[in-house]
């Protein structure tokens, strides 16, 4: 079966790093577009940044671009998330998924058929 499993996260301070990655198994990988997607305690899932099934396209949102880098690496079924400069609103549990269909520029939950497990990034001030 279909396993997304993420890693990486963990405490860091404001201004601080982290890199997520995301095993994927049972999929073919590269034909998929991926996304990270998060959520804090109270809040509704929020995406954060999306990437073609081949790389070459990427997708931000706002409150990220210019701080985090979505990366992928086809050979090793991988999905990354580097996360630079990260503030205290941040702080949340990060989610990868994989959607078969729709374009990966559309930031929306809804096209994502599979999702991983989470792995929580807290963000100290």
């Amino acid at each position: 079966q279909v396993q997304l499993v993420e890693s990486g996260g963990g405490l860091v301070q404001a201004g601080g790093s982290l890199r997520l990655s995301c095993a994927a198994s049972g999929l073919t990988f590269s034909t998929y577009t991926m996304g990270w997607f998060r959520q804090a305690p109270g809040k509704e899932r929020e995406f954060v940044a999306s990437i073609s099934r081949t790389g070459t396209g990427t997708f931000y949102a706002d409150s990220v671009k210019g701080r985090f880098t979505i990366s992928r690496d086809n050979a090793k079924n991988t999905l990354y998330l580097q996360m630079n400069s990260l503030k205290p609103e941040d702080t949340a549990a990060h989610y990868c998924a994989a959607a078969a269909r729709g374009p990966y520029y559309s930031g929306t939950y809804q096209i994502y058929d599979y999702w991983g497990q989470g792995t929580q990034v807290t963000v100290s001030s």
